[in-house]
This record gives C-alpha cells, structure tokens and sequence, in this order.
C-alpha cells in the first residue's frame, strides 16, 4: 500500500519542477552596466555607454551580475 497522510488520507508526491522560461529572470552578467567601489565603501554602478551614474547601494556589498571596473 502508498504512504498515508493524516487521518489515513493518500499521501500526494508531487516531484519539484524547474520555473518555466522566459520568468523575467537575469541569466548571466548585465551588459552595459559596470560598477566600482567609492572611497566612503558603497558600491556605485554606471553606464558605460554615458557614463552616467545610475545607482548607490546603501551596504557595502556588490551588486549582483554587474561586472566591476578596473583600476
């Protein structure tokens, strides 16, 4: 016999699945977008094609999927 859940309900599996594509996820690195570390430590991100800057992080971690600019 299957497995029972509570009160000697059947038990469902149900086997885990991978999102469907096209979800409105980043795959691979931000094209057109780099960042750098500012002396007071937050990370700052630019676009290369203006060189505008678009964003300041509050901690001091990286942003994510952002290539970083050499020195």
């Amino acid at each position: 016999m299957g497995k029972r859940g509570f009160v000697g309900q059947p038990l469902e599996v149900r086997m885990a699945t991978n999102p469907p594509s096209g979800d409105g996820h980043r795959n691979g690195a931000v094209r057109d977008r780099s960042q750098f570390q500012h002396p007071n430590g937050h990370w700052v991100k630019r676009d290369t094609e203006t060189g505008r800057i678009m964003d300041v992080k509050s901690d001091d971690k990286p942003f994510k999927g952002v290539r970083r600019e050499t020195d």
